[in-house]
């Protein structure tokens, strides 16, 4: 297959992102470019007119239980068995070290 991407091409795209590329990035990014560029191009060959397009390869169905309600916990027990209370309800270590 002719050469897709350049050196050059991948270099400008960096600039334009911003990014700096040493020499080892640059021909590790083309050659990867290059592989990427190189099956979108063999995708793009497939003779795909008897296809019908599709948004996911399985059927897809509604998989959940009917939400019934069932016997729940004493919330007195549950909160006797918790290693800290305040205002009935669970206490936990402040989130990232914050003071209440």
């Amino acid at each position: 297959m002719t050469e897709r991407i350049t050196r050059e091409d991948v270099a400008h795209v960096a600039e334009l992102a911003r990014l700096s590329l040493d020499q080892d990035e640059l021909d590790a990014f083309t050659s990867q470019l290059a592989d990427v560029l190189d099956h979108a191009a063999d995708l793009d060959a497939l003779d795909l007119d008897e296809v019908p397009p599709t948004a996911h390869p399985l059927p897809l169905r509604n998989v959940l239980r009917p939400d019934v309600v069932g016997e729940t916990s004493d919330r007195a027990e549950v909160l006797a068995a918790a290693p800290s209370v305040e205002e009935d309800q669970f206490r936990v270590p402040p989130v990232l070290g914050e003071a209440p």
